[in-house]
């Protein structure tokens, strides 16, 4: 047998293993060869499978924890063709996932959440030659790990009442003269209404006192091959992952047939202790050292020394300063708080003195800190806005689902969300323009509507055309129902989500005709009427 393997290695010299590997890292290989799940190159574990029409799921966040070794394999492959790729964002163009949308043929359709970044993939979409299932980030994670753990589906809040559950978005548009004519739209899905879980719990077993709300049913996933990025596995397939670079990549590997995962560093088996383990190698079918690592940075963002120390970095001013500094006023001591991308960020920088709130970020940390200082960013480390961060002490990492089950289970104090509309009855519209604009909803379908958690929506008051984005029904497409209070650069208005907004707070300037003009529904008015700033 030590012949037989003697004999292998002298075959293969070529191999990426012997040539790039440690002496000591081939020599682990040869004493555990008939154990090991290590493959010599991507291009060898991926040569064998049934490629052509597969169903992929990949690991990653942006182009955070992307396995990126195992893309550029795959899109040399010319096995694979025709592919429906399962992934929480699709990359930027060019790079990443991009790299699959930019060899015709390859990505017949894509199933993501977010695909804002991607501006080949918006132009092909809505040019008719891809077809877009777009599924809120939360139930997509679950999804996988629901393939994972043989649960063929389950029901969650996220998506009830919008049209995410009702049908119709559009899947596939038609090409040619018929273009921008939907060809193939989703399908209505099954809902069912159950007890509120946290109602449930809090009634010892008595559903009739619990409040009734609408679940949607969600189907697994289920894949042929999973591509995952870890930051260390042994050679039976243990894996470990580092930061947010963890992210879907769990979730991933659990759902497939076959996972392929590649890793920076390998190291023999038991060497790794058991409990650090975050993915047991029962789920890793096979391990290649991942030597495409450039690990991109979408968004660099830093601070100063000064600005580290007082907390006041990137501060607004004018309408969109105003609102942060009010929306800031919502953080009370010790709060639970996801802030999300854009204006909700930034109010991070406005934290009162003596109050200590922890963020959490839906690509899987709790314990946001500051941006890093110069050279100190960390490509395994961003938020939901693809920014580079840092953890405080006493932070947590964990993968996307756990991060989910975080915000569907109530666990959360606060969510501050962006918006292009608001109604009266406190329902959200953000997350895309038909025919115009195509992003996905990413998380903030499943943030809108978890339980337990105040949700502050924080954006302009009028559009740039002057138009009204507070109405008495939103035109566009619902993110969700269950806004409780609207922050602008003009006002507060309070949502009791069943009859007309109460206007709260104003603007220094203005009146409460000024107010009404630019807002599309009627509101009522607290008596006395307090300035933002003096709240």
């Amino acid at each position: 047998l030590l012949d037989s393997i003697m004999s292998f290695f002298t075959i293969s010299k070529r191999s990426l293993f012997l040539k790039t590997q440690p002496p000591q890292l081939s020599f682990i290989f040869l004493r555990r060869y008939q154990h090991t799940k290590v493959v010599a190159s991507a291009q060898e574990a991926l040569n064998d499978l049934p490629l052509k029409g597969a169903t992929i799921a990949v690991g990653g966040f942006g182009l955070c924890g992307i396995p990126e070794t195992l893309l550029r394999a795959l899109a040399e492959n010319k096995n694979a063709q025709a592919l429906t790729t399962v992934s929480l964002t699709a990359g930027v163009d060019g790079f990443g996932m991009g790299t699959l949308l930019d060899i015709p043929g390859k990505v017949k359709r894509l199933v993501s959440s977010y695909v804002g970044e991607n501006k080949n993939l918006e132009s092909m979409f809505l040019n008719g030659q891809l077809v877009v299932e777009l599924i809120p980030q939360g139930s997509l994670a679950k999804k996988m790990q629901a393939g994972g753990a043989g649960i063929p589906a389950f029901y969650t809040p996220t998506g009830a009442g919008t049209v995410y559950a009702e049908g119709g978005i559009p899947i596939k548009y038609k090409q040619g003269e018929f273009q921008h004519a939907v060809e193939i739209a989703s399908p209505k899905k099954e809902t069912r209404r159950f007890v509120e879980a946290r109602h449930f719990a809090s009634n010892d077993g008595n559903q009739n006192n619990g409040k009734l709300r609408e679940y949607v049913l969600e189907e697994a996933i289920m894949a042929d091959v999973a591509l995952v990025k870890a930051y260390k596995a042994d050679t039976h397939g243990n894996l470990v992952f580092r930061g947010t670079a963890q992210n879907s990549n769990p979730d991933a590997a659990k759902c497939a047939h076959t996972c392929v995962a590649e890793a920076e560093i390998i190291v023999q088996a038991g060497e790794l202790d058991p409990d650090e383990i975050h993915l047991p190698g029962i789920y890793v079918d096979r391990l290649v050292l991942a030597v495409q690592n450039e690990k991109r940075i979408e968004r660099v963002r830093l601070s100063s020394n000064t600005e580290k120390n007082n907390n006041n970095n990137h501060v607004a001013d004018g309408g969109r300063g105003r609102i942060m500094r009010r929306a800031a006023k919502e953080f009370k001591h010790d709060m639970f708080v996801n802030l999300g991308i854009g204006l909700p960020t930034m109010a991070s920088n406005y934290i009162p003195k003596g109050v200590h709130i922890e963020l959490h970020s839906e690509n899987g940390l709790l314990g946001i800190g500051p941006y890093p200082l110069p050279g100190e960013q960390d490509p395994d480390y961003i938020n939901a806005g693809k920014e580079t961060i840092t953890a405080i002490r006493g932070a947590s990492s964990f993968s996307s689902s756990e991060s989910f089950d975080i915000i569907r289970g109530g666990h959360l104090n606060l969510t501050m969300l962006g918006g292009l509309q608001c109604s009266a009855s406190g329902d959200l519209a953000s997350w895309i323009i038909p025919q115009k604009m195509l992003k996905g909803m990413g998380g903030a379908m499943d943030l809108v509507s978890a339980p337990g958690s105040r949700v502050v929506v924080l954006m302009d008051h009028v559009a740039k055309d002057g138009s009204p984005k507070i109405m008495e029904s939103c035109t566009l497409p619902l993110t969700g129902r269950g806004v409780d209070l609207i922050i602008t650069d003009m006002c507060v208005f309070d949502c009791d989500k069943t009859l007309k907004l109460n206007l709260v707070e104003i603007a220094p300037g203005l009146t409460v005709d000024d107010i009404r003009r630019c807002t599309a529904c009627d509101f009522d008015i607290a008596d006395p009427l307090p300035l933002m700033e003096d709240i």
